[in-house]
């Protein structure tokens, strides 16, 4: 029995020797990859830089989601909320008018003023976009942490003036293609020869200029309240970040 232990023990011994001398390789496993930089802190206070990029991708997408959709066949004619009327303050000639049996030229008056605004709406976006770019970190701060339609009220101050000189003249040429001025010519005029009515001459290149400005700015006014307000539309990681934040 001894000498069987013996034996066994040195090939025990033997076996070991051999092993710790041979060069084993572990079986490969693969670890997964850490996830990429995307540059944004994902814990805490933004930062200045997330916000301004933040806020101005917000603001983009916005503008550009709100200029199509106004520019767009029935943007402002479909839509209730922006569609531009006959003029307030002629409301009388509308009502008068209708009343002698011109109430189709009235219609077809109405649509043109809305044709023109859609003709202009597209050419806002650069001016937009200009704005957008010029905003200052003390600007962002403010419109992040302001009212839901902060950022547009911003627009409205540094591009309303813009945006009016830039309106005017495509309103008047699509106010001519559309032949609005036509129709407002006719209304007018049948208007006032009408006996003992206060004869009227309204400015329709401002009034259309004016209603067509006041449109865009609600529609951006949604598209900001809706980024603020719905996570879902905050497409991508950074704006989820920046307008997550709750200060």
């Amino acid at each position: 029995m001894k000498k069987l232990s013996f034996y066994s023990f040195a090939i025990f011994f033997t076996f070991l020797t051999s092993c710790a001398s041979a060069q084993f390789k572990l079986p490969k496993v693969n670890l997964p990859k850490p996830p990429a930089s995307t540059g944004i802190n994902t814990s805490g206070k933004p930062s200045d830089t997330e916000v301004a990029n933040g806020l101005k991708e917000a603001l983009i997408q916005g503008t550009t989601k709100g200029t199509a959709q106004a520019s767009q066949t029935n943007g402002y004619y479909g839509n209730s909320l922006i569609r531009i009327p006959f003029p307030a303050e002629i409301k009388k000639v509308e009502t008068t008018l209708r009343n002698v049996g011109m109430g189709q030229e009235v219609d077809k008056f109405v649509l043109s003023l809305n044709r023109a605004a859609e003709d202009a709406a597209i050419s806002a976006k650069p001016i937009f976009i200009s704005a957008i770019k010029s905003l200052t970190i003390k600007d962002v701060w403010n419109i992040l942490t302001g009212e839901k339609d902060a950022a547009t009220q911003y627009l409205k101050r540094t591009t309303s003036a813009q945006l009016t000189t830039s309106f005017k003249p495509i309103i008047q040429k699509s106010l001519d293609k559309v032949n609005a001025t036509k129709y407002y010519g006719t209304i007018i005029t049948s208007y006032n020869k009408i006996p003992l009515v206060q004869k009227v001459n309204p400015d329709l290149n401002a009034y259309a200029t004016d209603k067509a400005i006041t449109g865009l700015f609600t529609l951006v006014a949604q598209e900001e309240a809706n980024i603020r307000e719905n996570p879902i539309a905050r497409t991508t990681d950074l704006l989820k970040r920046v307008f997550g934040y709750k200060g």
